[in-house]
């Protein structure tokens, strides 16, 4: 589990990745300048605190796995709440968002689908760890 904790703590900034590429892709500037600034302001602001939810989860993992492995009750809930974190984001993209009219390329494609599978992985790693921590057998 410990290593799968680890491994989940560098997906973590790999996903950092993909989100750099975001507001380039996707053209934010662009669209969002018909946004009142404060609208603007707030859409900027709520995406960077994303930002460093996720880099927290990726350093908390890679600085502590042991500890997130342990089956103690808060290593349990913070595994749990990462899941949750992410199971969540995989229910807003399945049912919410529709990013076809932006996946105009292979490399879009491909991307987004594979971050997809990142976040499977890691609601599966966290899950894992907050249900199961000190057992492989739940994956």
């Amino acid at each position: 589990m410990k290593i799968l904790i680890q491994l989940g703590g560098l997906v973590h900034f790999g996903i950092l990745i993909a989100s750099a590429l975001t507001p380039g892709v996707l053209e934010w500037r662009r669209h969002l300048a018909a946004l009142p600034a404060l609208l603007r302001q707030l859409f900027w602001v709520y995406g960077g605190f994303i930002v460093l939810v996720i880099i927290s989860f990726g350093t908390i993992s890679l600085a502590h796995p042991s500890e997130l492995a342990s089956g103690e009750p808060l290593a349990r809930a913070m595994c749990g709440m990462i899941a949750i974190f992410w199971s969540a984001r995989l229910v807003v993209q399945w049912c919410v968002f529709d990013a076809t009219p932006f996946l105009t390329n292979a490399f879009l494609k491909v991307g987004y689908h594979t971050l997809t599978l990142a976040f499977i992985a890691l609601a599966l790693i966290y899950g894992c760890a907050a249900i199961h921590p000190l057992h492989l057998s739940c994956l």
